[in-house]
């Protein structure tokens, strides 16, 4: 419980204008996009630079007072979820694009800046940034780092930690860190940067960062295939790969709001659809699009669509984003989860879940990334059937223990928070889980930064 004299010498720090602590406000800081979880902060702090990060860390430290970073709160973990209650550190008033460089190709900007913000003044400039979370209208570029983060166009690009040249970071105890730098090579010791990207806030608070950008594509061309079943759709996939041809996007895509694309009747729940698009410069996207409609047609596609311009194009990807919305129409609670396995296991996945559907009785969704084996599969919960609950908590756990044993990962971009504490121990191998409880032990002590998650037990959380 934070005191007065808490208060007070937060205030201190910030100013009254950078301090939140209504009930309102509380609760508008308690929860993230997961639905499993809500605790109030104590109060809310909002600074405007580096500085005023420092000074909070170093009077929490001193306090013992936890702190739980926060970007956009669109994490789908619980991560951004004061689930000690304390101080939530937000970055959203650090929100400056400080400069773009397109000779070096990079971009230096604060941890407050909204994706598509960055998007946007990064394409008139001719670049990207290529990780692109469903979330970018609302995510920062603080939170893509800490949860690093992934997407669609993450099968031909990578992810975060791939773009991620250097940080400034503070630490629990106030003190500044300059991690990395501007250069696209670096071999100055440890990747200390790297280790940031997906440590959720538990290490200390990025307020600077590098970022790698790259030109942007001057063509793509994206299409629709339809299969008769999940399984076609997934040896499709490898059979794209395998003849030597990487789209930038190849996502899975079910539910009848996909039917105005097509001329033939889908059989929803049964069929699958692929959305792939391909980049590059504008003779050879064309040639690989073809390539690929081949390959789909060998694999008994019964129907292709390709969009004819950029206006079709964008309708497939803005269709594509609202997935998980109009899932949420049929099923108002769901718990969205993220498991990811090699690419040459995916058939052998979609099976299982499909057993493990019926086995339970519940309804699972997929959906996700399916040219990296990047599945998000949606449990649909209904919140007044106590019994279903407990199905569709148990359908979860073999979720995710049929994806390890398949060579798999228990999360591929949503990161552990709260949702994946429990799978930990059982997804590492022993000596990296110790590793990595000593690295937190060396970096923050006192554990003030955002406990409660990735390991350590979180039992008094709502």
């Amino acid at each position: 419980m934070i005191k007065q004299e808490h208060l007070d010498g937060l205030l201190k720090i910030v100013g009254k204008n950078n301090l939140l602590h209504s009930k309102e406000d509380l609760a508008a800081y308690s929860y993230d996009a997961s639905v499993s979880w809500t605790h109030l902060p104590d109060i809310i702090t909002l600074p405007e630079n580096f500085e005023q990060v420092s000074g909070i860390l170093k009077f929490a430290n001193q306090n013992k007072i936890p702190v739980t970073p926060r970007g956009g709160g669109t994490n789908m973990s619980g991560g951004s979820i004061p689930i000690k209650g304390g101080i939530v550190l937000s970055t959203a008033r650090m929100n400056r694009i400080i400069k773009i460089n397109k000779t070096n190709l990079n971009a230096i900007v604060e941890p407050g800046v909204i994706l598509e913000d960055f998007n946007k003044a990064l394409a008139k400039e001719g670049l990207f940034f290529p990780p692109d979370p469903q979330s970018a209208y609302g995510s920062t570029l603080g939170g893509v780092i800490s949860e690093n983060s992934g997407g669609p166009s993450c099968l031909k690009y990578g992810v975060t930690r791939q773009y991620n040249l250097g940080l400034e970071v503070v630490l629990a105890d106030g003190s500044i860190a300059k991690l990395g730098g501007i250069t696209p090579k670096n071999r100055t010791g440890y990747e200390m940067a790297i280790l940031f990207a997906g440590s959720e806030g538990t290490l200390g608070v990025v307020t600077r960062i590098s970022l790698r950008v790259l030109p942007a594509p001057k063509a793509t061309k994206s299409l629709l295939a339809a299969f008769d079943d999940v399984t076609s759709g997934s040896d499709a996939i490898s059979g794209i790969i395998s003849n030597g041809i990487l789209p930038c996007r190849i996502e899975f895509c079910n539910g009848p709001e996909w039917q105005r694309f097509m001329s033939k009747k889908l059989n929803f729940g049964i069929n699958s659809l692929l959305l792939i698009q391909v980049d590059g410069l504008p003779e050879t996207v064309e040639i690989e699009a073809k390539h690929i409609v081949d390959i789909c047609r060998e694999y008994k596609a019964f129907e292709i669509v390709l969009a004819n311009n950029s206006a079709e194009e964008e309708a497939f990807w803005d269709l594509r984003r609202q997935a998980f919305a109009l899932i949420s129409q049929r099923f108002p609670v769901r718990i969205s989860e993220d498991v990811c396995v090699p690419r040459d296991k995916m058939t052998e996945f979609i099976v299982k879940m499909k057993e493990i559907s019926q086995k339970h009785k519940v309804f699972i969704g997929f959906g996700g990334h399916a040219g990296d084996g990047n599945f998000h599969p949606g449990v649909g919960i209904d919140v007044n059937d106590n019994d279903q609950q407990k199905r569709a908590r148990e359908a979860i756990d073999e979720l995710i223990d049929t994806a390890v044993s398949l060579g798999g990962v228990i999360s591929g971009e949503h990161g552990v928070g709260l949702e994946k504490m429990k799978y930990l121990k059982k997804a590492m191998d022993p000596a990296a889980f110790e590793l990595m409880k000593k690295i937190k032990n060396t970096i923050d002590p006192n554990h003030i930064m955002n406990p409660g998650k990735i390991w350590e037990d979180s039992s008094n959380g709502d």
